[in-house]
C-alpha cells in the first residue's frame, strides 16, 4: 500500500514509516523542512516537501493522489505557541481531510489525544488549552465526513519513548494512562488493515492485549 503520512518527520511518523517499509508498503512522508529528507529516507519513506500551514488544498491533494490511505500525524510540537496549535493541529488536519477527499483517497487515520472532548479545568495553561481545543475541533470536523472519508480517530494517552510492549488497551471507554510511541505506530499499522475500525474514535494506552487482537476487538464492538 502507498501510505501518505502528514507530519512525516515526527516521532510517531518515523516509527510508522519503518514498520510500513519493513512489511513492503510504500510510505510517503510529508515534511516541511527539506533538511529532514534524509531522516525520512533512512526510515524507509519517500520524502515529499510541503508546508501544511501554507499549502492549498490542491497542492496537498497532488501529494496524496494515488495513495491507499493517509495518516495525519502532524502537530505543532513542544515549544510552539497557541497560534500554531490552531494552524497545525486544527487547520492542517482539516486541510488534509479536504485534500484526501479531493484526491479520492477515502481511508484516513487521524492521531488526536485522549480526553480532548472533556471540558478543560478552570485555569488551564493557555497553550495546553489551545492544543486541546485544536484537537477537539479537528476531530469534530472529521466526524462530519462519513460520506466522503473512511476515517478513524486514534487518541493516545501520554506518549513515551520507552520500548514498545506490543500490548495495549484500545477502545472508546479506555481511561487515561501512558503509551509508547512504538505501540502507537504499531496500532496505526493494524488499523490500516482493519476496515471494521472505520468511523470509530479509539482511546489508546498500554495494556495487556496484543496490538492486532486489540484492534480486532475494537472493530467488532
Amino acid at each position: 500500500m502507498r501510505i501518505v503520512i502528514a507530519g512525516g518527520h515526527g516521532k510517531i511518523a518515523l516509527r510508522l514509516a519503518r514498520l510500513l517499509a519493513d512489511r513492503g508498503d510504500r510510505p510517503v512522508a510529508l515534511i516541511r523542512n527539506p533538511d529532514h529528507a534524509q531522516d525520512v529516507t533512512e526510515a524507509g519513506a519517500e520524502p515529499a516537501v510541503i508546508d501544511l500551514e501554507k499549502a492549498t488544498v490542491t497542492e496537498l491533494a497532488e501529494k496524496i493522489m494515488n495513495a491507499d490511505a493517509v495518516v495525519f500525524a502532524a502537530g505543532a510540537g513542544p515549544g510552539s505557541g497557541a497560534a500554531r496549535k490552531e494552524t497545525v493541529d486544527h487547520k492542517a488536519a482539516v486541510l488534509t481531510a479536504d485534500a484526501a477527499s479531493l484526491a479520492g483517497v477515502r481511508r484516513l487515520i487521524q492521531i488526536s489525544a485522549i480526553g480532548v472532548d472533556n471540558p478543560l479545568p478552570e485555569g488551564s495553561e493557555e497553550v495546553w488549552a489551545a492544543y486541546v481545543e485544536a484537537k477537539r475541533a479537528a476531530d469534530a470536523d472529521l466526524r462530519e465526513r462519513t460520506l466522503e472519508l473512511d476515517w478513524t480517530i486514534l487518541r493516545p494517552g501520554a506518549l513515551t519513548d520507552d520500548p514498545g510492549t506490543g500490548k495495549v488497551d484500545l477502545g472508546e471507554e479506555v481511561g487515561r494512562d501512558s503509551v509508547t510511541r512504538d505501540d502507537v505506530a504499531a496500532v496505526i499499522v493494524a488499523l490500516l488493515d482493519e476496515p471494521g475500525t472505520v468511523g470509530k474514535v479509539l482511546n489508546l494506552v498500554n495494556g495487556e492485549t496484543p496490538v492486532v487482537e486489540a484492534v480486532r476487538a475494537a472493530a467488532s464492538r
